[in-house]
C-alpha cells in the first residue's frame, strides 16, 4: 500500500535553509564568540613571535622589527627550555594519571554507597571544584607549613619544608591539582556509569568477575567517550597549569627549580619584558596541546576500528 504524502517536507522535497548549510547557521554565534575570544588572541601571540618586541617597542622608544623565526632559534637553543619542557611533560603526565585515578575510583565508590553518603561526597568534592586555584593554593600551604602546618604534627616531621626540594614541591602541587580537578572526572564518569544498563554489570558479577575486572572489561570500554573527553581536558589544563606553581612554589621555587612552561613564558615576558620570546613559548605550547590531542584521538579511533 503506497503511503500518501502530504504538504509537508518529504525526502524527494528540497531540504529547508538550503541543505548542509542550516548546521553553519544556527553555529554561526557562537563561531563568532570564538572568533573574538580565541582566533584573534592567537593570531596576536603568532604574530608578536616573529617580532623583537621588548618594553622598549611598547613603550613606542624603538620600532618593531621582524626577526622571522630568530626567536624561536634562541629558545630551542637555551638549554633551560628543554629542562622545563621536560618537567613539565612529567609533571603533567603524573597529574593526569593520579586525576583520573582519583576520580574512576570515586566515581565508583559513589555508586557503591548510600544517598545520604553518596550526597555528601558530591558535595565535598564540588567545593573542593568550586574553589579559586589562588585559595586552594594558599590552604594547601598552609597545610603542609613547617611552622604552623597540622601535616608535619601529625606525621612528626618537625620543621620540615616541602617547598625546599624540587620533588618534594611538585609532589605538593600535583596533590593541590589532583584535590581540585577530580571532581570533574568523578562527577562525569559517575554520570557514565549511572548510564550503564544494570544487566550488563550483574551479568558480570554472575560470572565471577572481580570489581577491577568489571571495571577493565565492561565499564572502560562503554565509558571510552567519557574518558576520552576528561583525559583531553586533563591534558590540557595540567599542561598550561601556572597559579599553583606560582602561588605555592613562590614563582618556581629555589633556583628556578620548579618551573613549568607557563610560569617560565610568564617570567620571560614579563619579568624579563621580552614579549617575543614569550609569546614562541605559548605557540609551542599550542602547538604540542594540538599535537597531543590529535594522536591521542588518533589512537582511540584505531583501537575502536579494531574492536
Amino acid at each position: 500500500m503506497r503511503v500518501p504524502v502530504g504538504r509537508g517536507w518529504s525526502r524527494s522535497s528540497p531540504r529547508p535553509w538550503g541543505g548542509g548549510g542550516a548546521p553553519w547557521i544556527y553555529l554561526a554565534p557562537a563561531l563568532v564568540v570564538l572568533g573574538g575570544l580565541l582566533v584573534y588572541p592567537i593570531y596576536q601571540l603568532g604574530l608578536i613571535s616573529f617580532f623583537q618586541y621588548t618594553q622598549a617597542q611598547v613603550s613606542g622608544g624603538e620600532p618593531t622589527t621582524f626577526r622571522g623565526l630568530a626567536n624561536y632559534t634562541e629558545l630551542f637553543g637555551d638549554p633551560q627550555f628543554w629542562q622545563v619542557l621536560l618537567a613539565t611533560v612529567v609533571f603533567a603526565a603524573a597529574c593526569v594519571v593520579s586525576t583520573l585515578a582519583v576520580g574512576c575510583a570515586s566515581a565508583v565508590l559513589l555508586t557503591r554507597v548510600r544517598a545520604v553518603p553518596r550526597l555528601a561526597l558530591m558535595m565535598a568534592a564540588l567545593g573542593a571544584w568550586a574553589t579559586p586555584a589562588v585559595t586552594g593554593s594558599t590552604v594547601w600551604l598552609f597545610l603542609f607549613d613547617p611552622d604552623f602546618g597540622p601535616v608535619n604534627r601529625i606525621l612528626g616531621l618537625g620543621d620540615h619544608s616541602w617547598t625546599y626540594g624540587r620533588f618534594s614541591a611538585f609532589f605538593l602541587v600535583l596533590l593541590e591539582v589532583v584535590w581540585c580537578s577530580f571532581p570533574f572526572v568523578m562527577v562525569t564518569v559517575y554520570a557514565g556509569i549511572r548510564a550503564v544498563p544494570g544487566e550488563v554489570l550483574e551479568a558480570a558479577a554472575l560470572d565471577g568477575a572481580s570489581q577491577w575486572r568489571i571495571w577493565r572489561s565492561v565499564l572502560a570500554p562503554m565509558l571510552r567517550p567519557i574518558l576520552t573527553v576528561v583525559t583531553i581536558q586533563s591534558v590540557i589544563w595540567d599542561f598550561k597549569i601556572f597559579t599553583q606553581i606560582y602561588v605555592m612554589t613562590n614563582g618556581g621555587g629555589i633556583a628556578q627549580q620548579n618551573l613549568v612552561l607557563n610560569v617560565y613564558a610568564y617570567q620571560q615576558a614579563f619579568a624579563s619584558s621580552q614579549y617575543s620570546l614569550g609569546s614562541a613559548i605559548g605557540v609551542v605550547m599550542l602547538l604540542i596541546l594540538l599535537a597531543a590531542t590529535l594522536v591521542y584521538l588518533r589512537l582511540l579511533r584505531r583501537q575502536g576500528e579494531e574492536l
